[in-house]
C-alpha cells in the first residue's frame, strides 16, 4: 500500500468517525434541502422560480417573434414601425414590473417570520431559476 491509498483510507475513517460520533449528518445527505426550510420559504421559492422562469420564456417568444419581424421586413413584405416595437416592449416591462411589486408585496405583508422567511425563499426562488 503506498502513502498515498493509506492517506485516502485514513480520511474516510475519520469521516465516518466524526459523523458517527455527533449524530448529525450532511446538509447534502437529502436529495431536496429546500423542503427542510418552512412552508413560507417554500412558497417564496416558488414563486421566485416561476417568475424568474416565465420572465425567461417570455423573453424567448419576443426575441423570436422580432426576428422573424425583421426577417419578413427584410424580404419586403411589410413595413416593421420602431415606435410601436418600443411602445409595446416598455408596456410589456410595465406590466411585469406590476406583477413582481404586487407580489414581493403580498409576501412582505406575511407575519414577521414567515415573511423574512417567503422574501428569503424569494430571492433563492430567483436565483436558482
Amino acid at each position: 500500500m503506498n502513502e498515498h491509498e493509506s492517506f485516502h483510507e485514513l480520511g474516510q475513517f475519520h469521516g465516518e468517525a466524526a459523523t458517527q460520533s455527533n449524530g448529525l449528518s450532511n446538509i447534502g445527505d437529502t436529495p431536496f434541502p429546500f423542503l427542510e426550510m418552512g412552508t413560507s420559504f417554500v412558497i417564496g421559492l416558488a414563486i421566485g422560480y416561476f417568475l424568474k422562469k416565465s420572465f425567461k420564456f417570455l423573453l424567448l417568444i419576443l426575441g423570436l417573434g422580432l426576428v422573424l419581424l425583421f426577417i419578413l421586413e427584410s424580404q419586403g413584405m411589410f413595413h416593421v414601425d420602431d415606435q410601436a416595437i418600443q411602445n409595446g416592449v416598455s408596456s410589456g416591462v410595465d406590466s411585469f414590473q406590476g406583477v413582481v411589486g404586487m407580489l414581493k408585496e403580498r409576501l412582505s405583508n406575511m407575519e414577521l417570520t414567515t415573511g423574512a422567511g417567503a422574501i428569503a425563499g424569494f430571492f433563492a426562488g430567483l436565483k436558482f431559476g
